[in-house]
């Protein structure tokens, strides 16, 4: 059995998936790397099947019909074969020095009597274009270099939270959670770290910068002009986390840290959903952003409320056309400043 397994969507990635697949090689036979082919119209099918050629027994060209990013990392899921699981996109690549210990604390809990259930480690925004590099860590958040659970997780910064580009899985995790990501949508991978939180119990983190998450693409799904043309998939996102919290509110409340960050990460993602309708503007946009509203309070009025004035909420869903206007620059002052696309 494999140690780490990578999955890698990629979809008309000619251009750039090389440089992601040769980040990952260097952890040899320990790791096997399913480069999931969605799809693709260009060379992206036999530049996957040359690095399963190449690399028998490390690399293996996983091709399925077009069904999105979240497909993808569906089919990397049931195909893997490691103990662990990590998601690189294609046009992402991982850090060398950080990837020894990556793999270091992954041999630790390899078989032990101790249980791994999510490694975190550090990832950097590399908006290339622009030559800037922020990284994102959560020292001061989570305990270093052992093993936690929830009860030891101390206070996250609002708008700062555990992301795909950050964690490595327990591979029979995801598989016995039973997540399963939504077709032909994208920014599913907030479901992805958030569903399977219910079931983690054992954590590491280490402060390492190991991911390079490309940003700057004109054409990139977290482009705020692209969001806003996609904003019925990002509505679909939100109301799908939405309802997993209200059916599994008794389970998360069991564990009072954990159903805060839950909480923490729902308020943002439906802000985000909030602010791109009042940035669109459009008559449609601001039916849309009533709409969203009116399913939040009919699933659950007393949490549509709490997260409608809450900090966050209060600030994103500020009355009138005025309102809104102050609520705009607001997000564009926080996006500039985290250097978001």
């Amino acid at each position: 059995m494999k140690l780490l397994t990578f999955a890698v969507p990629c979809y008309n990635s000619e251009n750039y998936m090389r440089k992601c697949i040769d980040s990952l090689l260097p952890g040899g036979e320990d790791v096997e790397i399913l480069i999931v082919d969605d799809g693709s119209t260009d060379q992206t099918a036999d530049i996957a099947d040359d690095y399963e050629k190449k690399y028998p027994g490390i690399c293996k060209a996983v091709h399925k019909e077009n069904g999105g990013h979240g497909s993808a990392v569906n089919a990397g899921i049931e195909n893997a074969t490691g103990l662990f699981f990590k998601v690189v996109d294609s046009d992402d690549w991982v850090s060398s020095s950080a990837y020894e210990e990556i793999l270091k604390v992954l041999h630790q809990y390899a078989g032990g009597d101790q249980v791994l259930d999510m490694l975190i480690s550090n990832f950097v925004y590399d908006k290339v274009s622009e030559d800037k590099h922020k990284v994102m860590r959560y020292k001061h958040a989570l305990p270093e270099n052992r093993l936690f659970t929830w009860n030891e997780v101390r206070h996250f910064r609002k708008g700062q939270y555990i992301l795909m580009h950050s964690v490595i899985y327990r591979t029979k995790l995801l598989k016995d959670c039973g997540l399963r990501l939504p077709e032909h949508t994208f920014y599913v991978d907030n479901i992805y770290v958030f569903e399977p939180m219910l079931q983690v119990k054992n954590m590491y983190y280490l402060d390492v910068n190991f991911y390079r998450y490309y940003i700057g693409r004109s054409d990139q799904s977290v482009n705020e002009k692209i969001m806003i043309s996609r904003i019925d998939q990002q509505i679909k996102v939100n109301k799908l986390m939405y309802d997993f919290f209200v059916v599994h509110k008794p389970q998360l409340a069991a564990n009072r840290k954990r159903y805060r960050y839950m909480y923490n990460y729902l308020e943002i993602i439906t802000a985000i959903s909030s602010i791109l309708l009042a940035i669109a503007g459009t008559p449609e946009a601001l039916e849309k952003r009533k709409a969203l509203w009116d399913y939040l309070k009919e699933k659950d009025a007393v949490l549509a409320v709490k997260l409608r004035h809450g900090f966050i909420g209060a600030y994103t869903n500020l009355p009138g056309r005025g309102g809104r206007k102050i609520s705009v620059e607001g997000y564009k002052l926080v996006r500039r400043f985290f250097n978001f696309n």
